[in-house]
């Protein structure tokens, strides 16, 4: 008699997921795969019980996995790998996960809980990879295209899920946010990825009826974005992306357009400013204010815009650059003084905010009397606790005080960010630093710069 597997096979609901994207029976997939075997010359002989054993959880051997994603792919006209139809089997992964814009439900429970194991495994892919625009602007447009699930109610053999499990997610998050404020990324992020891992991801797997489970999935994205903020704080934009990306699907699992829109604008085409992609930047913003038209406060509506305006200042197109700054500023006005009826998520953009936003644009615009403005505009109205904020504010600073060519003042500056970010663990701290550092550099022989090289040096022994 065989001996029974220590481990119970789980069902493959990425394959599952796949094949109802590509409208094949389980026998019109066995035999797409029958032909591609064929002209690849092995003699497969699969049938609708064989794809049913493969939903089960089995794998087949050899070459097979390999002919079943090829054959799925041609059905859908895209790549498709391995690990994308879950037969990777903890072999060769592919640096594919998170990112892929699940088409079920199912399948985005089972995307986003990868990636948190495969991050608190510490993968040495996920880490290590590197950003593609592509993979950030194609779950735009899957979001942009793909309407609202109809159900996420859920019934499983785990606990049930109530309002209280909800409420608990959601205070756990705003300390959270909290902690990473006043101390960085370096210091909070390996809680938060620990505890989506221990904790959340039994919660999305458990059983909730629909308006607890659309609440969930609404809480879970938030979370799930902070984690890719921190991923970037922590000098990880290859890990970063494959957060946001789940962001954006567990959103869309929460009937949330609006924060879809926010994941979209605030996070992902920050994600493609700090990689120098300004195309892919107007891109985003542009596809979060189309996708959440209507949806949205004006509050969100201008961080929607201001993010477009930093896009358009990194192509150097002032014109459009001011026209998207101005409908940002306009809406804005129009949100009044309180945060009244605005979501949690973009209660913290106010008016500092928006200055620290244009004077970003101004800077890389070179123009460097209205970035200084607006970058003390932003400091005056950052509170002490935007610890890293108030950093990065003084940084962009000092850089539109060289563009004016206060030298001077600007290693000054720099030397109030450098006492700031020594407070804090922030890989985005050090990355302006470094890029202000760079401006200096015409001036290195002025005794101004000299000083302030020497300062950091000596910090830094």
């Amino acid at each position: 008699m065989a001996a029974r597997p220590l481990v119970a096979r789980q069902p493959n609901e990425r394959l599952q997921a796949l094949i109802q994207e590509a409208g094949c029976s389980n026998a019109g997939l066995a035999r797409r795969v029958n032909m591609c075997g064929a002209e690849h010359g092995l003699d497969l002989r699969y049938d609708k019980t064989s794809v049913a054993r493969w939903l089960r959880g089995q794998q087949p051997r050899g070459r097979a996995p390999g002919i079943i994603a090829e054959a799925i792919g041609r059905k859908i006209g895209r790549t498709v790998t391995i690990d994308d139809i879950g037969m990777a089997n903890g072999k060769n992964l592919a640096s594919g996960i998170g990112l892929q814009f699940a088409p079920t439900v199912p399948g985005a429970i089972e995307q986003v809980c990868e990636l948190w194991r495969s991050d608190v495994g510490r993968r040495d892919f996920l880490s290590g990879s590197t950003v593609a625009a592509s993979a950030l602007v194609e779950p735009s447009r899957d979001w942009l295209i793909t309407g609202s699930d109809t159900q996420v109610a859920r019934t499983a053999v785990g606990g049930r899920v109530g309002a209280s499990d909800v409420a608990a997610v959601r205070a756990t998050t705003d300390a959270l946010v909290e902690l990473d404020h006043r101390f960085g990324s370096g210091h909070v992020r390996p809680v938060v990825v620990h505890y989506l891992n221990s904790v959340v991801s039994g919660l999305l797997s458990g059983s909730y009826r629909e308006s607890v489970g659309r609440d969930l999935f609404a809480t879970v994205a938030r979370l799930t974005e902070l984690a890719g903020y921190m991923a970037v704080d922590t000098g990880q934009p290859g890990l970063a992306q494959r957060y946001y990306i789940q962001a954006l699907r567990l959103a869309q699992a929460a009937g949330d357009r609006g924060y879809g829109g926010y994941v979209l604008a605030a996070s992902m085409s920050h994600l493609a400013a700090q990689l120098g992609n300004p195309r892919e930047i107007a891109q985003l913003a542009r596809a979060a204010q189309e996708g959440a038209r209507g949806r949205v406060t004006p509050r969100a509506e201008a961080m929607f815009c201001a993010a477009e305006a930093r896009g358009h200042a990194l192509m150097g197109d002032a014109r459009a650059c001011e026209a998207m700054a101005a409908k940002a500023l306009g809406a804005l006005e129009r949100s009044g003084d309180g945060t009244g009826d605005d979501p949690v998520w973009i209660a913290h953009f106010d008016h500092a905010y928006l200055c620290d936003e244009l004077a970003h644009c101004h800077r890389d615009l070179g123009q460097g009397e209205a970035a200084a403005r607006r970058a003390r505009e932003a400091l005056d109205g950052h509170p002490d606790a935007r610890v890293r904020r108030r950093a990065i504010g003084l940084v962009v600073l000092a850089a539109a005080q060289v563009q004016q060519r206060e030298i001077e003042q600007a290693c000054d500056t720099g030397t109030r960010a450098v006492e700031l970010l020594g407070t804090v663990r922030s890989n985005r701290g050090a990355e302006y630093l470094e890029d202000f550092q760079q401006r200096l550099v015409p001036y290195r022989d002025e005794p101004a710069v000299r000083e302030f090289g020497a300062r950091l040096e000596m910090q830094a022994a």
